[in-house]
């Protein structure tokens, strides 16, 4: 076992950014060199380069290369980061570039003074690709683009409106941690457009969005708290949901998603027209705590049973109790403690989920968990059920079958089984339904 991997595996599932504050300003360089490119502006894009790197290519030669593949595939219409990595003294991001005619994944990789050492266009990935759920009936529901705004941002994003409904009530849907698109993107998996699918063919509307942390990547390499990746732009989402026309303005709902599930009775207590929450694999401890407890179940995964493993182990635990503060005291807001500012564990450690839930008075809550997520254990749900199990504007359930993103396995294992194309628990899908319209 090896602390790197248990490092990568902790952070890819729970912290805003699964990388240092290097990688995160690498991802936005990247963004900035193709737009350049498609901008024609081949002699600042040329400048991103090393100097090692223009003794042996010229700009005509990258001018070329690019003409050369916009005669292929057309004019870039978009780019995406779909992974990144610090490798050694480099850093890597991969990106898929969408063109006009077809698309194209790029590899590039930058030294620690942030300049461009290699330049590669990578072979088309042919994974498996996301598949439409039997639940959701296109006949029954129409989508527009819609725009959640606050003062300074503009997130794109998708109203799914039922097509026969005069009225109809409405959710807003919330991420979980990292940088996330408005369907929720794993894989070939989309758990939030399987919900916003499976939500309208049943009379129901939704809003999802693309997260902050995605189109505003730079924004979070220096000083943010949990209200600049998921409340503000949740609230800006619930007031959206206020001014759409057919919507039934006391039937609006949040349902969050494992970090946003977490944050979901703040945003209750914040929005308190909402007439409930949905708390999907929803952490009911502290963020270490779930941290902690992933990182031991890969070792136990990893079989490793020297002394030497269980002390890397140890090293890696006590890492990260390093999280668990409350005041920065002579910390600076923006020390990095585990990949995220100190400013960041403060405000989430002095926030309590159970604890604002039960002080809901008239708002309806929904709880659903998955027996098989390893990423939020069945120990928060109990957590819950403890909490809210006598509250009469209470439900909780538990799906044995289910994982992390409400979808069906046999068992729990790593984010291999993400790589799997498969939907949201129609039951899931259902009973929120009948929830929703049950009052």
């Amino acid at each position: 076992m090896k602390r790197t991997i248990l490092l990568l595996f902790t952070l890819l599932l729970f912290t805003t950014s699964a990388f240092s504050q290097g990688i995160l300003n690498m991802i936005g360089r990247s963004e900035d060199f193709f737009k350049l490119l498609s901008e024609e502006k081949y002699t600042e894009a040329y400048g991103f380069f090393d100097a090692n790197f223009q003794a042996k290519v010229s700009e005509d030669n990258v001018k070329q290369i690019w003409i050369k593949l916009a005669e292929k595939l057309g004019k870039l219409e978009n780019i995406q980061v779909t992974s990144s990595k610090s490798q050694g003294e480099h850093f890597v991001v991969t990106l898929e570039g969408k063109f006009t005619n077809d698309s194209q994944d790029f590899l590039l990789a930058f030294d620690k003074t942030e300049k461009l050492v290699g330049f590669f266009l990578q072979p088309s990935r042919k994974g498996a690709a996301y598949v439409t759920p039997a639940y959701a009936d296109t006949t029954l529901y129409k989508e527009k683009e819609i725009y959640v705004k606050t003062a300074k941002h503009s997130l794109v994003g998708i109203l799914t409106v039922p097509k026969k409904a005069a009225t109809y009530p409405i959710v807003v849907l919330v991420h979980g941690s990292g940088p996330q698109d408005m369907d929720e993107t794993f894989g070939p998996n989309k758990p939030f457009k399987d919900l916003a699918s499976g939500l309208a063919s049943k009379g129901i509307a939704s809003i999802r969005y693309v997260k902050r942390t995605m189109l505003y990547t730079r924004e979070f390499a220096g000083t943010f708290t949990v209200k600049e990746e998921v409340m503000d732009d949740a609230l800006a989402a619930i007031a959206l949901a206020r001014t759409i026309p057919a919507a039934n303005k006391k039937q609006i709902y949040l349902l969050g998603h494992s970090l946003g599930g977490m944050m979901a009775p703040k945003a209750a207590v914040l929005a308190p027209d909402l007439k409930g929450v949905i708390l999907l694999a929803a952490p009911a401890r502290k963020l270490t705590d779930l941290i902690v407890e992933q990182t031991k179940y890969m070792f136990e995964l990893e079989k490793d049973t020297t002394k030497a493993g269980r002390l890397q182990l140890d090293s890696v635990v006590k890492e990260l109790n390093r999280s668990r503060i409350t005041k920065l005291g002579t910390l600076k807001p923006d020390s990095s403690i585990f990949g995220l500012p100190a400013a960041y564990w403060v405000d989430l450690n002095l926030y309590n989920q159970v604890t604002t839930a039960k002080k809901l008075i008239s708002q309806r809550i929904f709880v659903a968990q998955g027996a098989n997520d390893s990423q939020v254990s069945v120990t928060d749900f109990n957590l819950w059920k403890t909490a809210l199990g006598t509250k009469k504007t209470a439900t909780l359930k538990l799906y044995p079958e289910l994982n992390h993103m409400m979808i069906a396995q046999k068992d729990k294992s790593d984010l291999k089984q993400y790589s799997v194309p498969a939907n949201v628990s129609p039951g899931v899908i259902n009973d929120i339904a009948i929830w929703i319209k049950s009052k």
